[in-house]
């Protein structure tokens, strides 16, 4: 059998194995300066002692004092744990969960990025298994029966959404990455402060948005049963990040332009939870590991093409999205919706400065990414399947680019 069959076999597979899977429910508290709110939530949690995660850049900017603060006039215990510097490691997630049973804490706050958060899961796994070295805590599917610690995350950019994801991506012994779901991860709440999001510079702003509307437009596309809520999440999402990202990077101080993007990157990592991902997440995993880029305009660089080349499957859903943002009325037949729908896109890609990265697909690499980019799939439930040829059409598509002004993180 080819693996273009036995991936279409299975593209359903992904989808039904994660619906087994308990997510979190937490609760959302949202506002400029939320984060002053964690002492007296700890406070009524109960929790006489917490660990506060945090990343070197974020402690330089004193973003963990309010937290500190908060938890000081509550009378709860903190223990700060800064020592994040990159992606999440082995030594990194050994020295946090050490921190956290020496002193006893009964809650990890996570404040940070994907790093701190996708560090954070390690941590309050780990933590409940002591007997287990980390390295055996890197499982495909990593299962703590009583649960994890509790978490409290507090985003500082709004794009990921690994402050809901149940997935944590850590990098082995070996230096290579592998991706970990958490069975029975407990994030007890979400803080969404805009606070921590407004001064961040104008191309990061731009590439975290784009990250989260890849999230929520590929949940909306993905062939996954969801609950009415989850679909409705999605679809929220795409309409919140088309209006308010302009915004955001026309209006940085906009508080509740940036409240709404945080919103909409908790409701990509929903998405991510509950329909997956796909093609547009596979080519710009593969395009980012072998060219060195990172995952926001990773992301922006793939999504046109593969939106472009899957429209006629997903025209319907598009023409869906269209309508829900209001881009078109609702007579408009569906080709005419779907186009209004990747026109918004293009036009927002445009705005946020994003339509002038640098395109490094060449072709003497066609063969490696093809293969990359297929095995990567198999993780997802895409609304349909690419072949090899399909896949190769898309890396041709984008080689042939005017020259364009390179933009880096």
């Amino acid at each position: 059998m080819d693996t273009y069959r036995f991936r279409k076999q299975i593209h359903k597979l992904p989808g039904k194995v994660i619906s087994y899977v308990p997510l979190p429910e937490p609760q959302v508290v949202d506002g400029h300066g939320a984060r002053t709110q964690i002492g007296e939530i700890c406070r009524e949690c109960g929790y006489k002692q917490v660990l506060l995660v945090t990343d070197q850049t974020l402690q330089k900017l004193g973003y963990e004092q309010k937290i500190v603060q908060s938890l000081e006039e509550a009378g709860v215990g903190c223990t700060l744990f800064a020592d994040i510097n990159s992606e999440p490691t082995i030594d990194l997630i050994t020295a946090g969960r050490e921190a956290a049973m020496k002193c006893d804490a009964e809650c990890v706050i996570a404040l940070g990025g994907g790093s701190v958060m996708d560090t954070c899961k390690m941590i309050a796994a780990g933590a409940k298994l002591p007997r287990l070295k980390t390295k055996s805590l890197l499982l495909k599917f990593l299962v703590v029966r009583s649960k994890t610690l509790p978490m409290i995350t507090v985003p500082s950019t709004a794009g990921t959404g690994a402050e809901v994801t149940v997935g944590a991506v850590v990098t082995n012994a070996r230096g290579a990455k592998g991706s970990t779901v958490i069975v029975g991860l407990d994030v007890t709440h979400v803080i969404l402060d805009s606070e921590l999001t407004i001064h961040a510079p104008q191309l990061v702003t731009a590439a975290c948005g784009m990250d989260a509307l890849s999230h929520v437009v590929e949940g909306t596309l993905s062939d996954v049963a969801v609950y009415v809520e989850d679909a409705y999440h999605s679809l929220e999402g795409v309409r919140l990040i088309l209006r308010h990202l302009p915004v955001v990077m026309r209006e940085p101080e906009n508080i509740e332009s940036r409240l709404a993007m945080c919103r909409a990157a908790m409701y990509g990592g929903n998405a991510i939870n509950t329909q997956l991902a796909g093609y547009i997440h596979a080519f710009a995993h593969s395009i980012g590991a072998k060219y060195h880029i990172p995952h926001g305009p990773a992301i922006t660089l793939m999504m046109m093409p593969v939106l472009e080349y899957q429209k006629e499957a997903c025209m319907e859903k598009y023409a869906i999205m269209a309508r829900y943002c209001h881009l078109v009325e609702e007579s408009t037949s569906d080709n005419e919706a779907a186009e209004s729908f990747l026109q918004a896109i293009r036009e927002l890609i445009a705005t946020c400065g994003l339509d002038k990265l640098e395109m490094p697909v060449k072709p003497e690499d066609y063969e490696e990414l093809t293969h990359m980019i297929a095995a990567d799939s198999i993780n997802y439930s895409a609304p349909m399947t690419f072949s090899n040829e399909d896949i190769a059409r898309v890396l041709e598509a984008v080689t042939i680019k005017d020259e364009r002004v390179e933009i880096r993180e």
